[in-house]
Formats: structure tokens, sequence, C-alpha cells
């Protein structure tokens, strides 16, 4: 989910990530206490118990030290081979053998294979071997819900509806407080503490693991299995409607406007709206003319990390007629819009065009429909973001195939001559007009495959 939701790169979804990775960890000692609570019978003693603790620690150890000192050396040798299908049976291999390990000591068999996983991710080999079982790892979690659900006794959940329902609720409830207090005491604020309420109150798909060993073993009968798993299987199913509520109804994020200044009278030949990665080297040639500018962007923490290399950026946003006449567009003779949105960056071309007739209005465009958009509203330049650094990145290809550099030279021209005429045909076309002018490859690679 996090991973759908494009965060799971920032520090806070690696926060959520790590505990979520402590919970699947925690499965190891709850499967150890399961192997040590199962009944024995009557002549089983307090001290056959702790011998099997310790075989069981033993075991775990045992397969901890191989793991560290005998992963890297053996799938090095396999390494040698280059054959994928060699490192995936290895792989498999690992687990199977983890998992038999672990029986023989009395533990879980699902106990030996999650602790292969552990140990294969800390193998020096841990990203081939992670491409190599890409292909079958939506399958695999396929069959294992799939299992999970078969496993289910419908009509033992229709008996005791009630029962998985409050205890539904209570697991929740009891697990978001825990979450949220743990977070806050952590010094977390409190939409990351709650975000992380929501994402995280269900129960765990290793409880399913748990529970079957422990219906296995005789802790649990069928009736109160199926009830456990009921009751985990309604929190995870509740979880996305949790989200989709959280985001909805969760009030906008406020911006902290500590250190930072809002525009206000001021006065310069350019006003440059939007300070991402396109406007930071667009204000390079003004500034190295030593041309007067004010620059205006809504990204608090962009603006003060913009501030330790040099830049005065002031805090405004750029569709808001009375933030661009603060920063100084009624007097400008230019105005950039660098923005990295399309719609925001048509939006304030539309309201400087029609507030600033005076002013040049120059823009950058996502891509070349939107810079046909761009222009139809008046922008007087745009430039689409990719156009001329691909442009010269395969100038550079040319040349490292040894192309002389003047001839590089005419032959960007001539891309860029007939790049302007198809976009001259566009304007008064559609997105196809012009299409003789672009320079394919089918029909080279058809005559060459014939």
């Amino acid at each position: 989910m996090r991973q759908e939701r494009g965060d799971i790169s920032a520090p806070k979804g690696q926060r959520i990530v790590s505990i979520l990775l402590l919970e699947d960890l925690a499965i190891v000692p709850l499967l150890a206490l399961v192997a040590f609570l199962a009944p024995g019978g009557e002549d089983v003693t307090l001290m056959d118990r702790l011998l099997g603790v310790g075989i069981g620690l033993g075991a775990i150890a045992a397969l901890v030290v191989a793991g560290i000192y005998l992963l890297n050396p053996m799938f090095r040798l396999l390494a040698a081979s280059r054959a994928r299908e060699v490192m995936t049976a290895a792989a498999l291999l690992v687990v199977l053998g983890s998992a038999l390990w672990m029986q023989l000591g009395g533990l879980s068999a699902a106990m030996g294979a999650f602790l292969a996983g552990v140990l294969l991710s800390e193998s020096s080999f841990r990203h081939q071997l992670e491409a190599d079982v890409e292909p079958f790892r939506g399958i695999l979690l396929g069959l294992f819900f799939l299992a999970v659900g078969m496993a289910l006794d419908l009509s033992v959940i229709a008996d005791n509806w009630r029962l998985v329902a409050v205890s539904v609720l209570s697991l929740m409830v009891l697990k978001a407080a825990i979450i949220y207090g743990v977070a806050r005491v952590n010094k977390a604020d409190h939409p990351e503490a709650l975000e992380r309420t929501v994402l995280m109150a269900q129960g765990g798909e290793f409880a399913f693991v748990l529970y079957s060993a422990a219906f296995a073993v005789g802790l649990l009968d069928a009736e109160n299995t199926a009830i456990l798993n009921a009751i985990v299987i309604v929190s995870m199913a509740l979880t996305p409607v949790m989200v989709i509520l959280h985001d909805r109804f969760k009030p906008a994020a406020k911006v902290s406007l500590d250190g930072l200044e809002v525009p206000e009278g001021l006065s310069g030949q350019v006003l440059i709206v939007g300070f991402g990665r396109f406007g930071q080297i667009a204000c390079q040639p003004l500034l190295a003319r030593r041309v007067p500018i004010n620059i205006i962007d809504d990204d608090a923490e962009m603006i003060r990390a913009a501030e330790t290399f040099g830049f005065k950026v002031w805090f405004g946003d750029g569709t808001r007629l009375d933030i661009l006449k603060a920063a100084g567009a009624d007097t400008a003779r230019a105005i950039l819009i660098a923005t990295d949105k399309k719609d925001i960056t048509t939006k304030i071309a539309k309201l400087v065009r029609h507030e600033f007739p005076n002013a040049v209005v120059l823009a950058r465009a996502w891509d070349r429909a939107h810079a046909l958009e761009l222009i139809r509203e008046g922008v007087d330049h745009q430039m689409r973001e990719v156009f001329h650094s691909a442009l010269a990145l395969g100038g550079e290809v040319l040349e490292a195939l040894g192309v002389d550099p003047d001839e590089i030279g005419a032959i960007s021209e001539g891309v860029i001559r007939r790049d302007a005429e198809r976009f001259a045909l566009q304007m008064t076309g559609d997105i196809y007009s012009g299409k003789s002018l672009i320079i394919g490859n089918a029909e080279h690679t058809v005559q060459a495959a014939s």
C-alpha cells in the first residue's frame, strides 16, 4: 500500500516499513512459544520442555551462523555458472532446507522459511535473487491468501458473527491507540501519527501462520482457528476503507512559515514562478548577467533548502493574482513560469497573460501537447523541458561514434528546424499534423530484417 501511495521512499514511509518488519520478526519468538506450549501428554516434564526450548534455540543459532558464513560463498560459487535458474533453485533449496531444519529442531517449518528469507535478504546477492523471484511473487502471494480463505469455515463465522465483529473493533481500536501513542511519544507529529495508525491498525498476515501452527500442535481447535483468522481478515479488509476516509477527511496540511517571507511591493525585470530543478537552472544566465529577478514558490522546504545555496525565494502561490502583484508581476518585463505541474502552469499562464499583457510570458512545457496548449493560452515562448537536453545527448552519442562535430551541429539544427515546422503545422491542425517530418526507424528496421 505504501508503494501505491508513492511515499515508500519518504522518511515517514521508511519508518512505517521498519515497524512492519519488526512486527514480522516478532513471529519468530511467537512460533517458538507455540512449540513450547504444545501439549505433549502427561509424561512430559518441565525438564523435557526446557530441553526442547534449548534444542530449538540451538537450531535457530545454527541456522543463523550458517546463513552468515555459508550463504555468500555458496552463491558466489553458483554465480560463476551465470545461470539464473541455478540461483533460483539454490534460493528455493535454502528455504526448504531451513524449514526442514527448524522442523527437526521441534519448531515450525514456517519459522525456518521466514528465517531463510531474512538471511537471504542480508546476502550480497539479494538484488539478483529478488529479481529472479519477482515473477513468482504475485502468484505465491495470491496462493497464500487463497489458502487462507479456503481454510475458513464460513458456518462457524456465521454462528459467531457478533464475537467476530466485537473482536475486530477491539483489535483495531486497541492497536490504533497503541500505535498513535508510541508515535507521539517518539515525537511524530499528529498527521504522521494518525496516518501511521490508519495504515497499521489491522492484523498482520503472519497471524495466519501463527494460528495454523497453534492448530497443528493442538493449542487451538478448528472453530477458534476459524474465528481468529476471520478477525484478522476482516481487519485487513477494512484498512483500504479507513485509508480512503482518512485521505478524504483529513485537514489540509498546514505549511510552517517560520523563517519564510511573503512577497510585498517587490520590483524587478524578471519574475520567476516556481523554483524546482527547471527554475534553478533557468535563473543562472539571468544572475550571471546581473538581471534583477524575483522568485516565488509555494514549497516551504524547497525555499529553506534554496537559502542554504545562496538563493532568496519568497513564499507565495503563483495562481493567486495578489501574490503575483506583490511579487512585481505588474512591473516585470518578463515572467517565467517554471512550475512542475501541467495544470498549474497552464492556470498561471492564463492568469498572467490576461492580467499583465505588457510582460513577455515564458513557460516550461511538460510535453508537446502541453506546449501547444500554452501557445494557445497566449504564452510568448515555451520550452519543452527535455527537448534540448535529449537533443544534446543524442549529439553526444554521435560524437562517441566518431561523427565530426560540425556534422553533428548541422544534424541537430536540422532536427530543430523540422520540429519547429511540425509544431507550426500542429498549431493549425492536430497532434498528427506534420507527421512526415519525423524521422522514424520503422522503414529501416523492415529493410534490415529483409
